[in-house]
């Protein structure tokens, strides 16, 4: 199936709250799980999400790894807006930044021990502009997790993903997930993508039936 691509910023208000009150404690833990498993043993360090939204990975990272500062970045105001009132509510303000900025040109300085993403690139209409930022904010060693949809056979075949993990879910939320799967690259485009921005040392694996995850550290 071809991709389809879909609008980069997913911030309208409603769009924003039906995210942000949808059960994504699955992927989530799974995300997080890989995260702390790629971190190891370091007990300190800075790590930025790209593409935070409303919070829930950043405010989990920084209660799994107390030792380590946590950055949000997300382009949409209305999200950030969700992300602060889920580090308020879990008293996490002195150990989680967030920022308003767009990729790749409007990054925070300096390089970070770990850089993480979920479910963002296929908002992106150049998806080099993820990996061109990775490259500038990770220095050597810097471990690498990112997370995203993979797009699927058919309409008919993501039309039976949102049945199966979306059932009861308000119905922008379905549409939005069903959008997303249309816009979502594939394995064999990603390894190509890897090759391009020079990150082929980083691996590819099949976390579920309905993502692909990259992780690894940089030379």
């Amino acid at each position: 199936m071809k991709r389809t691509p879909e609008p980069e910023l997913m911030d309208a208000p409603e769009q924003a709250r039906a995210y942000a009150e949808a059960d994504f404690s699955e992927p989530n833990t799974l995300f997080v799980d890989a995260t702390a498993r790629l971190i190891g043993g370091l007990e300190k360090g800075t790590l930025i999400d790209l593409g935070c939204g409303p919070g829930d990975i950043c405010v989990r990272l920084a209660e799994r790894l107390p030792g380590w500062h946590v950055v949000g970045l997300d382009a949409g105001p209305n999200m950030l807006a969700l992300a602060e009132q889920a580090v308020h509510k879990a008293r996490l303000e002195q150990r989680i930044e967030l920022l308003n900025a767009h990729l790749p040109d409007e990054l925070p300085d300096g390089h970070f021990d770990a850089i993480v993403s979920n479910s963002l690139l296929h908002h992106l209409p150049d998806p080099a502009s993820l990996w061109q930022s990775i490259a500038t904010l990770g220095g050597p060693g810097c471990r690498i997790l990112v997370m995203d949809l993979h797009r699927p056979e058919s309409e008919d075949s993501a039309r039976q993903i949102v049945e199966q993990y979306a059932d009861g879910a308000p119905e922008i939320l379905r549409e939005d997930f069903f959008n997303s799967l249309l816009a979502a690259w594939t394995g064999e485009e990603i390894v190509e993508q890897l090759r391009q921005a020079g990150l082929s040392g980083l691996q590819l694996s099949h976390p579920s039936d309905r993502h692909w995850m990259v992780s690894g550290r940089l030379g």
